[in-house]
């Protein structure tokens, strides 16, 4: 099963986080797929990029995206 999750990047206590596209078997920052965007919860107000078109490609493609990058998602809409 593919699901769309976030991958954590940074120094501790200093989160960056990659919207990618993984097996839902792989470890959280394992082997990805594709990279389709960013999440910088350190911003005020937090970043969020997001490359619609492969979200949607990969979501037709039958990939789950997480309860978070649900949310984050519905928040740039």
């Amino acid at each position: 099963m593919v699901k769309i999750r976030l991958q954590r990047q940074g120094k501790k206590k200093a989160p960056f986080y990659h919207i990618v596209v993984a097996d839902s078997k792989s470890p959280r920052d394992g082997k990805i797929i594709d990279q389709i965007g960013t999440y910088n919860p350190m911003t005020e107000p937090a970043t969020i990029v997001v490359d619609k078109e492969k979200l949607e490609k990969w979501i037709k493609n039958g990939a789950k995206p997480t309860d978070t990058v649900k949310s984050l998602v519905e928040k740039i809409k």
